[in-house]
C-alpha cells in the first residue's frame, strides 16, 4: 500500500533541502545564500520556460485571454526575480570573496535554462552551442530551442490570425537567426495600436515583459559591479563588460514604433 501524499512528499522537501552543498572549507556563512538564490533562479527560469511555451501556443491559437493572462504572470515572475537581487546585494564584496575561489570554473554563463530563454526570445547565436558537448542532454535541449520558432514568430502568427497582412518574408524567415527590426511589421503595429484595442493590449503586455527582462539584466549588471567591480566574472567570463552588452530589447519593433504613435 502506497504512503499517503503529504506536503513533504509532494514537494520533495527532504530531497530539495539536501541540494545545497557549499564548497568552501571551512564553510563560509554567505555561500549558502549564494547557492539558494541561484537555485531559486533556476526554478523561476523553469517556470518562465513553461509559461512561454504555453504563451506561444496561445498566440498561435489566437487565444487572447490566455495570452494576456500568461504575459501578466510572466511579468509578475520577473518582478520577483528582480527582487531577489536585493537579497543578494546584502552580501558585501568581502563576504563574496571569502568563498569565490571555491567556485572554480562554475559560472552563470553556463545556465542552460537561461540560454533556452534567450533562444525562445529570438536571441539565437550558434556559437553558444559549442560551449556544450555534442550528444549530451543539454546540447540536445539547446539544439531544439535553436531550431524552433521564437516567441516573436508566434506573435506574428497571432497578427495574421487577427487579419493583419504580415509579409511572407517575416512569416517564412530563418528562425535560427535573431529577431531583427522590420519597418513593414512596424507599420502593421502602428495600425493595430490606433484601431485595435485587443491586439494593442497584447503588444503592451509583451512590452511589459521586455522591459522587465531588461530591468533584471540591468540590476544584475549593477549587482555584479557592486560585488566584484570590473574584475573578470566567475569561471573566467568577461564580467560586467559582457553583462552590459546583454541589455537589449527582445522585441525591437514594439520599441521602434513609440516615436510614431
Amino acid at each position: 500500500m502506497s504512503k499517503p501524499l503529504t506536503y513533504i512528499s509532494y514537494l520533495k522537501v527532504d530531497e530539495l533541502l539536501q541540494l545545497q552543498e557549499p564548497q568552501s572549507t571551512p564553510e563560509e556563512h554567505d555561500e549558502m545564500l549564494f547557492i539558494v538564490i541561484h537555485q531559486v533562479y533556476e526554478l523561476w527560469f523553469k517556470q518562465l520556460l513553461h509559461e512561454m511555451d504555453y504563451l506561444m501556443r496561445s498566440l498561435r491559437e489566437n487565444n487572447t485571454v490566455a495570452a494576456l493572462h500568461t504575459l501578466n504572470r510572466m511579468r509578475t515572475i520577473l518582478k520577483t526575480v528582480v527582487a531577489q537581487i536585493d537579497v543578494l546585494e546584502t552580501m558585501t564584496p568581502l563576504e563574496f570573496n571569502s568563498f569565490r575561489s571555491f567556485l572554480a570554473s562554475a559560472s552563470g554563463f553556463q545556465s542552460i535554462q537561461f540560454r533556452e530563454l534567450e533562444f525562445v526570445l529570438g536571441h539565437k547565436r550558434e556559437a553558444l552551442l559549442k560551449h556544450f558537448p555534442e550528444e549530451t542532454f543539454h546540447r540536445d535541449v539547446l539544439n531544439r530551442r535553436y531550431n524552433e520558432p521564437s516567441l516573436w514568430d508566434a506573435f506574428l502568427q497571432y497578427l495574421v490570425a487577427n487579419g493583419y497582412a504580415v509579409p511572407a518574408a517575416q512569416l517564412e524567415r530563418d528562425v535560427t537567426q535573431g529577431v531583427a527590426a522590420s519597418p513593414e511589421v512596424q507599420l502593421i503595429l502602428i495600425e493595430a495600436y490606433r484601431s485595435d484595442d485587443t491586439v494593442r493590449s497584447v503588444c503592451e503586455r509583451l512590452l511589459d515583459f521586455d522591459e522587465g527582462l531588461q530591468e533584471w539584466r540591468y540590476r544584475h549588471v549593477k549587482m555584479v559591479q557592486r560585488t566584484i567591480g570590473m574584475k573578470p566574472g566567475t569561471g573566467g567570463s568577461p564580467g560586467v563588460k559582457y553583462l552590459e552588452s546583454t541589455i537589449y530589447p527582445a522585441f525591437p519593433d514594439l520599441w521602434a514604433i513609440r516615436s510614431e504613435l
